[in-house]
């Protein structure tokens, strides 16, 4: 691997990893953490459905894990491209969500963490992708 490859792949992993890392230990406490207590962090959480916000948790912690196996373990690491397209869609969705909500504070995070997981596709679909274990 020439070294301008090198260098991307091992940013790649990089900002997966913070992705997933991200993602994790925002799906466990959407899943785990007591919605009375979730929402003292989260107000909107008592405006929703605590199936949907379990659901949210569910979501993000199984794409952090898609975001690292697959590519880790090269079973199925055309996995972690979709795994980084399906974060760039909820951060669409998110940021849609914050505007009607006039929460123009969060549009940055969703921007700058979209913009990283629509990286992460780019790079594992089309410039670098893992190859499958033989």
């Amino acid at each position: 691997m020439e070294t301008k490859n090198k260098t991307l792949h091992i940013v790649l992993w990089i900002v997966q990893g913070l992705l997933a890392a991200m993602f994790l230990m925002a799906g466990i406490m959407k899943s785990f953490t007591p919605i009375e207590k979730l929402a003292e962090s989260l107000p909107w959480v008592k405006e929703y459905s605590p199936a949907l916000v379990r659901f949210i948790g569910i979501s993000e912690l199984l794409g952090s894990l898609g975001l690292i196996l697959p590519s880790l373990l090269k079973i199925k690491p055309q996995l972690t491209p979709l795994a980084a397209l399906g974060f760039f869609i909820i951060m669409v969705l998110a940021a849609v969500f914050h505007l009607m909500r006039a929460e123009y504070e969060a549009l940055p995070v969703n921007v700058i963490i979209g913009a990283l997981a629509l990286f992460v596709a780019w790079g594992r679909y089309k410039k670098l992708p893992i190859q499958p274990k033989v």
